[in-house]
């Protein structure tokens, strides 16, 4: 007996291999293609609406992209017996944004609860059961595949929460069909009276036309009246608002929505009208709010968008009309960690309007508006942001990107519409997948990057990430010099993976700009060993070879990737450019003043640490007055520079920043004179202002102010720049205290 015992063994092991192989070959499967033929036809209800039939043919097309088969589109009255079906069609569902897509038997359901859900329905389709991708409106993944099989059964429902979901990217806004697959809007301001979507009151009410001869209809600063917002306590303003708006209908009849909303500063009414009720309710909404709901009551069939943003963040007493649409601004926020970490305020702000109403929009931001390029490590912080406006009422975001190309856009833009969709995906697959399919083989490396540089601002919880910061506040941090030389090896790497795919090359070169952007601005500094804008040999000062090559590749990169924007100010990169050519040509000047002692006269403030020396440091600014500018607001600059023994003094230059939007002009003029004693001194000359400050004004702009003398022996350098003091009527700070910013003082 113990003989035939193998023989048993061997007869129950080939049994057991034979259930196995019938068991795989009758797999519940739903099979909808093999070696390009198929028994399916997708199945359009006869009266199926333009975009019903638009999510047929984009299934039809995908279908026969991956498995070479185009699966015929018929009506009801066209069905073919004997074969499968796909319906395509609208249902009658709990919720009109709500997809199903489910199997009964072999048929397969595709719905939405109204036409934009069919169409958002086959999109999950392609994208979540076949593994399509659409990572830019260039580059999409399409399996191909001999067959196209399902497991079953299938039965997929979900209901987006965000309902109006729009990534302000060009991206979307150029690429329609693209914006149509990632289901966010292809305009800012979907349903909106075109002219009148934010920062409303200028328009509504014209300084030009109303100003002179009505300054009471203007907000009350100290004991003058001025044209940078409304007073919203005058009984005509309402009036003439509330005709204007129904103007703005009348105009725009298919508009739904017409913004409300105060201009973009901070001086609002302080009247005693104004100011008591604000007083009453605990914030500057309260008269908003008040305002709105009057001219919402005129037109209760439309919506009234207004802002709760800086100074009427706060939520009032008084609620909300119905159809009054509350848009909530995140503009002050630190976006090194989510927003209920490092923005208590906002987040008590948000939770303060849910309790007023549920129609909350928000006006999320996403990357540094001064620095478009810069590294920026957010895309950590985007999901549970999401979230937490998800989680109190917020039904329509905006995630203001930065609508030109800026650091990692074409990831950024692809991860925060999927967020929006679905705020509980797995972003750590969604990234790696991006990585993966738009990079290629460079993709792990570029991964590397992104997960490098967030790690190491989570390594410096003290960091405070700004909207409107600069890179070189974060040389001590996440962009350290040495972290700066491996995050180029990250880039090195991918870029020798797809050194033979020029087309995926051109992506990484793209990718790469932030750190090369971040490495130009850490060559600025001149004093790190990895990276100078010079070098000195044999006692003559040369460019950096390294940083000329960066900076060639830099602009080059850039114009292949129709990239022309530094900044939203509008500061070109060709401007960024030119202009750090001329701070090397500087660089190499001679100046007697290099790292001499500088005494203040005048008292900065904030920025450079206020160190009087950064007059002197060889460490020239750049286009954000965070780079390197000693600041000076509302007061004049003067300062002495003690050139250490006598010289001869022949050229004097020293240059100023102008940032208009924010208040920096440049100074009216800057006059130069000279001692030997530090006591008695001679004037050497005024270099007049060639660009004063005018609504025409470039917004983002360097100045130099130069003298040329006839040789004089001096110790001591005066340089004293005249302040404009405060800002013009017409400017949106008007009456504001204007801030001057100097860098380096060039003697020789």
């Amino acid at each position: 007996m113990n003989t035939l015992k193998p023989t048993i063994y061997l007869f129950l092991f080939s049994f057991f291999i034979a259930a196995i192989i019938i068991s795989c070959q009758n797999k519940n499967v739903l099979q909808l293609a093999k070696n390009g033929q198929s028994n399916y036809e997708i199945v359009l209800n006869d009266d199926a609406g333009q975009k019903v039939k638009l999510a047929a043919i984009q299934l039809q097309h995908y279908l026969e992209k991956i498995g070479s088969v185009k699966i015929p589109i018929v009506g009801q009255n066209e069905l073919t017996e004997g074969v499968n079906k796909i319906f395509v069609e609208i249902q009658e569902l709990p919720s009109p944004e709500q997809i199903i897509i489910q199997n009964n038997e072999k048929d397969l359901t595709i719905a939405g609860g109204n036409p934009e859900a069919v169409y958002h329905a086959s999109l999950v389709f392609l994208e979540d059961f076949l593994a399509c991708r659409w990572y830019s409106p260039e580059v999409e993944k399409i399996p191909q595949l001999k067959k196209i099989e399902l497991d079953l059964p299938i039965n997929h429902r979900y209901k987006p929460e965000i309902t109006t979901r729009t990534v302000h990217s060009r991206l979307f806004y150029e690429n329609h069909e693209f914006a149509h697959k990632h289901k966010v809007t292809t305009e800012a301001f979907p349903h909106y009276v075109p002219s009148a979507r934010v920062h409303t009151f200028h328009r509504f009410m014209p300084e030009k036309a109303f100003y002179e001869k009505h300054p009471e209809y203007f907000a009350l600063r100290g004991e003058r009246r001025l044209p940078t917002q409304l007073c919203l306590t005058n009984p005509d303003v309402l009036q003439i608002v509330t005709d204007t708006v129904k103007a703005y209908f009348e105009r725009y009849p298919e508009s739904d929505v017409i913004s409300v909303s105060q201009d973009d500063n901070t001086q609002y009414c302080e009247c005693d009208n104004c100011k008591k009720i604000d007083r009453e309710e605990g914030s500057q909404s309260a008269t908003m709010v008040r305002f709105v709901n009057a001219i919402a009551a005129k037109f209760p069939d439309k919506v009234i968008s207004t802002l709760a943003y800086q100074h009427t963040r706060k939520p009032c007493k008084t609620k909300p009309a119905d159809n009054v649409l509350i848009t909530l601004c995140s503009i002050e926020c630190d976006r090194s960690a989510p927003i209920e970490e490092k923005c208590s305020d906002f987040a008590s702000d948000l939770i303060g309007w849910k309790k007023l109403t549920e129609n909350i929009r928000i006006w999320d931001y996403t990357t540094q508006f001064t620095n478009f390029l810069a590294p920026f490590p957010n895309l950590k912080t985007l999901q549970p942001n999401i979230q937490f406006f998800r989680n109190n009422n917020a039904r329509w975001i905006f995630e203001q990107h930065s609508h030109n190309p800026s650091e990692l856009f074409e990831l950024r833009s692809y991860l925060m519409a999927k967020l929006l969709w679905n705020p509980d995906a797995d972003v750590e697959e969604i990234i790696t997948d991006f990585t993966n399919g738009y990079y290629e083989e460079a993709g792990v490396f570029v991964k590397q990057y992104i997960d490098h540089v967030h790690q190491e601002l989570e390594n410096n919880p003290d960091f405070f990430l700004y909207l409107y910061g600069d890179p070189s506040q974060a040389f001590e941090s996440f962009l350290k010099p040495g972290l700066l030389v491996q995050y180029n090896s990250y880039f090195d790497q991918a870029e020798e993976a797809v050194a033979d795919k020029q087309e995926v090359l051109k992506r990484v070169k793209t990718a790469r700009l932030s750190v090369d952007y971040a490495s130009l601005e850490a060559a600025r500094k001149n004093s790190f060993d990895e990276f100078r804008m010079t070098e000195a040999k044999n006692g003559k000062v040369s460019v950096n070879k390294e940083t000329m090559a960066r900076l060639k590749n830099f602009e080059e990169t850039c114009a292949n990737g129709n990239i022309f924007l530094m900044n939203e100010m509008g500061y070109k990169v060709s401007e960024y450019c030119d202009a750090y050519e001329t701070t090397m040509k500087r660089l190499q000047v001679e100046n007697i003043a290099l790292n001499t002692k500088v005494e203040l006269l005048s008292k900065p403030k904030k920025y450079a640490k206020e160190d009087p020396q950064t007059l002197t440091d060889g460490s020239l600014g750049g286009s954000s007055f965070f780079a390197n500018w000693l600041g000076f607001e509302g007061n004049d600059m003067e300062a002495v520079i003690d050139l250490g023994e006598v010289k001869e003094i022949k050229h004097i230059s020293s240059g100023f920043l102008q940032v208009t939007n924010h208040i920096v002009f440049f100074p009216e003029k800057v006059s130069y004179s000279y001692s030997t004693d530090n006591k008695t001194f001679n004037e050497l000359g005024v270099a007049g202002n060639p660009k004063p400050i005018s609504k025409s004004s470039k917004v983002n702009d360097i100045e130099f102010f130069n003298i040329n003398v006839e040789a004089v022996k001096a110790r001591y350098v005066k340089v004293k720049a005249k302040n404009v003091s405060k800002a013009p009527v017409w400017h949106n700070a008007a009456g504001l205290p204007v801030w001057i910013f100097c860098d380096e003082v060039i003697v020789n």
